[in-house]
This record gives C-alpha cells, sequence and structure tokens, in this order.
C-alpha cells in the first residue's frame, strides 16, 4: 500500500465527510455517543496523547479523558471539529508519522466509520478493495485477543480462506468474514459484524 494513500487516511476522509453529511446528534453504534461524541473521541485522541489511557484504562485517567473530552465538545464548533478531525494528529506527535499512522489509525478509522454507517437504517456492507481488507486482516488478531477467554479462537477469511489461530484452546470458536467484518467483531461490535460463529 505504499503507492496508494494510507487506508487511514481514506477512511478518516470518508468519516469526516459522512459526518458533515449527518450532523453532530446522530445515533453511532457506540452506545450512548452520537455523532458528535464519536468525533470528539477521534480527535482528542489525535491531539491530546495526555487523554489517551483513559480510554483505555480506565479509572481516574477515564475522568481526567471525560473532562477533556466534554471541554472540546464545547468549545469546538462542529465544523471546526471536523476540520481537525479531517487533517489527523499535528505533525508534531508520531501517531501523525507515516508508518505509525498506518499501523495505529487505519483500524481505528475503519471501525468508526463503520460506527456511523451501521447506525442508520437501510446500511449495507461495503466493497472494500482488497489491499484494504488485507490491511484490516493484519490488526484482526491484535483485536480479537481482547475478546473473553474461555477456549481457542480462530479467524477465518471468507474471501481467501486464510485463517490465523489468535488463542490455542479447546473448546475453538472460529469466527468466518470477510476481514472488515472480523474486525468489527473483534472490536465488540457483535450486532453489526457479518461474520459466522462457530
Amino acid at each position: 500500500m505504499t503507492d496508494s494513500p494510507a487506508l487511514s487516511r481514506t477512511e478518516r476522509a470518508a468519516l469526516a465527510d459522512l459526518l458533515a453529511d449527518l450532523g453532530p446528534d446522530e445515533p453511532t453504534c457506540c452506545e450512548g455517543w452520537t455523532t458528535a461524541d464519536l468525533a470528539v473521541h477521534l480527535v482528542v485522541r489525535d491531539r491530546r496523547p495526555d487523554a489517551a489511557p483513559g480510554a483505555v484504562v480506565g479509572g481516574p485517567f477515564a475522568r481526567w479523558t471525560a473532562h477533556v473530552s466534554d471541554r472540546w465538545r464545547r468549545g469546538t464548533p462542529w465544523p471546526a471539529l471536523l476540520d481537525q478531525l479531517r487533517s489527523g494528529p499535528p505533525a508534531f506527535l508520531p501517531t501523525a508519522w507515516d508508518p505509525v499512522d498506518r499501523l495505529v489509525n487505519g483500524a481505528e478509522m475503519t471501525i468508526h466509520h463503520e460506527d456511523v454507517r451501521r447506525a442508520r437504517p437501510g446500511w449495507a456492507p461495503r466493497e472494500l478493495p482488497a489491499a484494504a481488507q488485507d490491511v484490516l486482516w493484519g490488526q484482526v488478531p491484535v483485536l480479537a485477543r481482547t475478546r473473553p477467554r474461555g477456549g481457542g479462537l480462530v479467524v477465518r477469511r471468507s474471501d481467501t480462506g486464510a485463517t490465523r489461530t489468535v488463542r490455542s484452546g479447546s473448546p475453538a470458536t472460529t469466527v468466518t468474514g470477510e476481514p472488515l467484518e472480523v474486525l468489527l467483531w473483534a472490536s465488540g461490535r457483535d450486532s453489526v459484524a457479518r461474520v459466522e460463529v462457530s
């Protein structure tokens, strides 16, 4: 994918366009979050590394993240918030550097793009290019490891048949689908992920 725009950038732009079309008060697949909440989450993630631990670890860190997010939402008009989302992290932050951006933002932007798309009535799965599916497939094991334990876990691509053992054990659960769908399942979006679990 080095000769084409990074998935993180194409998904970021498509998400910002969709948010601009919908406005700040629409539902998302993130329980309790509106489109404004999701946009603020991504902008704070991009621009305030000090608030990042709260999204992962919780506890007192989560209170700080909530405080920063609340201030950002109250103090930033919707068009400006979307401009910040569209432009991504400032150039001095490692997450803006191309290799890091590709590694940490591709799946994040794609998942949240789907969070907005799939909260709309009548949504349908997108057909992503094979190169984009390959990038997402590389992220599946990372997220799938966070799924509850209780046996083995195998993920399988329905488009190529490739499999990966995420966790050994018995009994084993196999999750089959296109990489985007398996990634959505791995990130806890069971209700909208088009996968087969056996």
